[in-house]
């Protein structure tokens, strides 16, 4: 991180009283019971609980992708609730990246086709979407493998090709999904040493759901739920290995 001392990190994320409920018809089923949460830009943050502990509805919610029932989430100062949808779209598209468990890629594409369609989609033009999408490719160190299709690649190149994918608009935010869910110990070690680069490097924020432990470890705090609430979000920890600033 580029900061240690929280005091002086910018928050980007910031959510208050967060309720959301699943309506089945036939019963309510509370996902979220109140969830107030801060995570600073350049941070990386994993949220960890229990199955069924409101972890992955959290991070859908915080990030656009699910309506909530209650409370406010803004991102970068912005509630994205209040937003007319085609201006929401284009903000999640251009500040946001998403990776999940399931890789996701278009079979019948290349990885540097793959890499480059998010941006095609937010308007940038070819050439320049083309130029970014071979510059991530080279970050997360898969440049020779650029007109492989998924099929042709292993389990951590095609998450890799997923991350890349995720950084080609430059997002300011990363959203992960059990990144590691699908790959053995070492590849996950290797994708996680990636993440910790990235977020070094580039100064972005990511906020990455896990059930692993040694996932968690290696993030710079770690929330923990329980029932669709936060029992612990870190930040005493973070302190304390701040240097108790």
């Amino acid at each position: 991180m580029g900061t240690t001392r929280e005091q002086e990190r910018t928050p980007i994320v910031e959510a208050t009283n967060v309720v959301k409920i699943y309506d089945t018809g036939r019963v309510k089923v509370p996902a979220l019971r109140g969830v107030s949460l801060t995570v600073y830009g350049g941070e990386m943050v994993a949220i960890m609980g229990p199955s069924g502990s409101g972890k992955t509805t959290l991070l859908n919610c915080l990030s656009g992708l699910d309506t909530i029932d209650e409370g406010m989430i803004l991102i970068a100062g912005k509630e994205l609730a209040r937003l007319p949808d085609d201006v929401r779209s284009e903000f999640r598209a251009r500040h946001m990246g998403f990776v999940f468990q399931l890789f996701n890629l278009i079979p019948v594409l290349s990885a540097l086709e793959n890499v480059e369609l998010p941006a095609l989609l937010a308007g940038i033009r070819p050439s320049e979407a083309r130029r970014r999408a071979w510059a991530v490719l080279e970050q997360v160190g898969l440049a020779d493998r650029a007109g492989h299709k998924p099929a042709e690649l292993s389990g951590g190149q095609q998450q890799r090709v997923a991350i890349a994918r995720a950084l080609v608009n430059q997002p300011d935010i990363i959203w992960a999904d059990e990144p590691t869910g699908n790959l053995d110990t070492e590849t996950a070690d290797e994708v996680m040493a990636l993440l910790r680069r990235l977020n070094r490097e580039n100064g972005q924020t990511f906020v990455i759901v896990t059930h692993d432990p040694r996932i968690g470890s290696m993030c710079d705090r770690v929330i923990q739920m329980r029932d669709g609430l936060i029992i612990d979000d870190g930040l005493a920890s973070f302190r304390a290995a701040a240097g108790g600033e």
